[in-house]
């Protein structure tokens, strides 16, 4: 493919992509890293040359990806995560969580932003419509944001960012993705949580794999969809160097390595975890803002020998509502006297873990 390189100069202000501009196709060099493939994401939005249109994909190692505005614990089957090892990772756009992995290839359009062009998914998506039908796939746009085959199951959702100037609208492409896998990470456990942040809609989904039948595996579904974007020539291909390659991954680990951003950028919710044990009934209410406990309360029928459990709630006041941060708070405490004999390790489950 041949390889074009922008002038990205932050001195200069080119005129904004029209819909005319030329489409340009961003090498992410086959990473599967979700904190770096969305770090690029935001990386090229801010900082490459607008006077271009460009597109991204990307195909992502495991992971649920998190909606701007949602809280993290209510989207996630914390277990499940915790024992295949999941990414967790929030995004920049609003919307529901996403599950994705090597059989789910994502998109991203960026264009420079203009008020009409903001929840218009139907013209971001048309492209991918019309190569989708030439694979023999017809996908029609339903509700917001989701892309339907023809029972009505969904094979992508949408999203969108927007900057002052520029805009990105991304989605997914579900191909061949482990279905079973998506419903597991997805499969929340019902803590009692109560927050303002919005919460998925599950649908029922489709694989393209299971109704286009014509492609094989993710990187040919790739190539043909670069090939019908781009039918005239082959795709102009903008190649990052070594030190944009450096402030993507200095954005990855600022941001999208962040348990503040991914976890803790949630609203403030609440949370009562109860559950009964042989020594009795043990009830814990929590505040959590800015990702922090805030206010704990614990109540039950266990028999503590300490009497008020005071102590523990004003121990865990202030600690990051994570699991390494509430291991660390009570590393070396002994709750049993607290909680009639119930032991840490097991005080610290029923703090956060599912199941």
């Amino acid at each position: 493919m041949p390889s074009l390189s922008p002038t990205h100069d932050s001195h200069t202000a080119p005129a904004d992509a029209s819909p005319s501009a030329p489409l340009v196709l961003i090498d992410n060099e086959g990473i599967t890293d979700p904190t770096l493939n969305l770090a690029l994401e935001e990386w090229a939005l801010r900082t490459l040359d607008p006077q271009y249109r460009y597109l991204l994909f990307y195909v992502n190692e495991p992971a649920i990806i998190i909606g701007r505005n949602q809280n993290t614990l209510e989207e996630i089957n914390r277990a499940y995560v915790n024992e295949r090892n999941v990414h967790v990772v929030r995004r920049m756009s609003g919307g529901g969580a996403v599950y994705h992995d090597k059989g789910n290839l994502n998109f991203s359009f960026m264009t420079d932003y203009q008020p009409d062009r903001l929840h218009d998914f139907d013209r971001f998506t048309r492209p991918l419509r019309r190569v989708l039908g030439s694979m023999g796939v017809e996908a029609q746009l339903e509700g917001r944001n989701d892309l339907v085959v023809g029972d009505g199951r969904k094979i992508s959702g949408n999203a969108q960012f927007s900057t002052s100037r520029r805009m990105f609208s991304h989605g997914t492409l579900m191909f061949n993705t482990d279905r079973k896998a998506l419903a597991r990470a997805l499969d929340v456990t019902p803590d009692k949580i109560d927050s303002k942040a919005h919460q998925s809609v599950r649908k029922r989904v489709a694989n393209i794999a299971e109704v286009g039948g014509r492609v094989h595996d993710v990187p040919t579904f790739r190539r043909l969809l670069v090939d019908g974007l781009f039918p005239q020539d082959e795709a102009p291909v903008y190649s990052l160097n070594s030190e944009e390659w450096d402030a993507v991954v200095s954005l990855a680990e600022r941001r999208y390595r962040q348990w503040e951003w991914n976890v803790g950028a949630a609203p403030a919710f609440d949370v009562r975890r109860r559950k009964r044990f042989d020594v009795g009934e043990v009830d814990v209410r929590l505040s959590v803002e800015d990702g922090r406990i805030d206010h704990i309360q614990i109540y039950g029928d266990f028999l503590g020998t300490w009497g008020t459990t005071a102590p523990l709630e004003h121990l865990l006041e202030g600690t990051p509502y994570a699991p390494a941060a509430l291991h660390e708070t009570l590393d070396g405490i002994d709750v049993g006297p607290l909680l009639g004999g119930l032991s840490t390790d097991v005080f610290l489950k029923l703090l956060y873990e599912q199941g």
